[in-house]
């Protein structure tokens, strides 16, 4: 038996392909869009990719089963639990054979037996995998976003980003019940998990890839909760926000998504080409730095640089009906960009253009954006004298573990449907944990009007390692 585990970091999300030596077929599990790292894994392996399955219905990412189905020829497997609200609209039209609880997928010598785990999602399934070559039980649980390392799928995703009303409890009750199942199988069985550290599919996800039942029975709060109405408080008791593209990705997942065949490579543009764009109404996003877009950028633009959060960040901030324009310092970050933005179903990404459009907007006498920084010793005193709003753009257990007196709260991702509520009549000093998303969040207010926003160099961490007092309590302004 082949094991490998995928990881993006991007995404915190784990993929699985299981392969049989002996036939030389290989199953993929909970594939993402990128499907070039399977092709390429199987490649090395000399195996086939043969059979292709998810374990739900997925809200986070865009799912790649599809795509890399119709890439390899591999028979398509979904699960047909969860009733007639939860089917995939495209099983049919993709010839997919249905899976309910007990099926078993062969794949060579190796029996992937469906194991209906519902709670996160109605329809989940995990997969039970045996090497029947040497084993007559269970080596490992593929759990998709049922049980991860450390803590256990959330149940109020359905409600609170799908909008399906009154589902939170009576998934939490399914969950606890699927639970059950989960602490009768063996201690030995190792736990593959669909997600790690930074998904927002769970509350407190641990960063290690793998662990056991047995494990988790110890150590896993909600997998050792065994008093049904203790689990149901605690699990929906302190999840976060859910971030505002997951419901997108919920229809885009379920209805069937678009097939790329591979990613694709917008035109290029200068400053003409930038310019028509912004006046055809595109979003402009700039991928550089928070310290390259703060010294010069082009109004209207906002600031989410390129890193592991990049894709989470633009699925807050960045609407699915509209373009999209990149400013990337060369094409092969560019080309990152266009491959994280279509892992969320952000697809319209139709030109870019390299950082030197920045300078050469300048050149032709256009007006650049700054964006101004504020330290903690300049800002404590103008604070207490009222000189200055702080808005604090954290989440809201960061907020209420302790937060700048007299702020007011609005998370970053929801800034955008809040900006009514933001004082114009004094200077804005926009703060955070260490600075990285009130610098996403200036742009944000720049790109709508707020002139007079500062980013706090260092945020809260700054201010309190400055010695400054924090507020532990729910008293503000405007509470997010």
């Amino acid at each position: 038996m082949f094991l490998k585990r995928f990881y993006d970091d991007g995404l915190a999300q784990a993929s699985y392909m299981i392969g049989c030596a002996v036939t030389g077929e290989a199953l993929v599990i909970d594939a993402n869009r990128d499907v070039a790292p399977y092709l390429a894994a199987a490649a090395a392996e000399k195996l086939r990719i043969t059979h292709v399955t998810e374990t739900h219905i997925h809200a986070d990412y865009v799912s790649g089963s599809r795509e890399l189905a119709r890439a390899t020829g591999a028979q398509l497997y979904l699960s047909a639990e969860g009733g007639k609200d939860w089917q995939y609209a495209f099983a049919k039209e993709d010839g997919a054979t249905l899976l309910r609880d007990g099926d078993v997928i062969k794949v060579g010598n190796i029996r992937v037996e469906a194991m209906h785990t519902p709670g996160h999602t109605p329809e989940h399934l995990s997969f039970l995998v045996t090497d029947t070559a040497g084993a007559d039980a269970p080596m490992g649980i593929a759990s998709g976003d049922f049980v991860f390392v450390g803590d256990v799928g959330r149940p109020d995703l359905l409600e609170r980003a799908a909008k399906v009303a009154g589902t939170m409890e009576a998934g939490a009750r399914q969950l606890f019940h699927s639970l059950e199942r989960f602490r009768a199988l063996p201690d030995f069985v190792q736990v593959w998990p669909g997600h790690g550290a930074g998904s927002a599919c769970g509350k407190s996800l641990g960063a290690v890839p793998t662990s056991t039942v047995g494990y988790e029975k110890r150590f896993n709060w909600g997998v050792g909760t065994t008093k049904e109405q203790d689990f149901v408080t605690m699990v929906l008791e302190g999840q976060p926000d859910p971030p505002r593209y997951f419901a997108e990705m919920k229809r885009i997942n379920r209805e069937g998504p678009r097939v790329l065949g591979g990613f694709p490579t917008p035109a290029r543009a200068g400053r003409s080409g930038l310019q028509h764009a912004i006046d055809g109404g595109v979003t402009v996003i700039d991928t550089r730095t928070a310290d390259r877009f703060a010294e010069a950028h082009v109004p209207a633009s906002i600031n989410i640089p390129l890193n592991k959060s990049f894709s989470g960040w633009a699925g807050w901030l960045v609407r699915y009906d509209v373009d999209i324009h990149l400013v990337a310092e060369d094409e092969a970050t560019m080309r990152r960009a266009v491959r994280e933005l279509a892992m969320i179903g952000l697809d319209r990404v139709t030109g870019w253009s390299d950082a030197r459009v920045v300078s050469e907007w300048g050149a032709a006498g256009l007006p650049l954006g700054t964006v101004g920084e504020a330290d903690v010793s300049s800002l404590a005193p103008r604070l207490a004298r009222g000189e200055v709003t702080v808005l604090d753009v954290r989440n809201a257990s960061e907020w209420s573990a302790g937060h700048l007196p007299g702020a007011m709260h609005i998370p970053l991702g929801r800034l955008e449907e809040r900006l009514a509520e933001i004082p114009r009549d004094k200077p804005l000093v926009v703060q955070c944990q260490t600075g990285g998303r009130s610098a996403i969040a200036a742009s944000v207010l720049q790109r709508h009007g707020v002139a007079n926003a500062s980013n706090l160099r260092g945020g809260i961490v700054a201010w309190q390692e400055g010695g400054f007092d924090v507020v532990r309590s729910t008293d503000a302004v405007a509470v997010g």
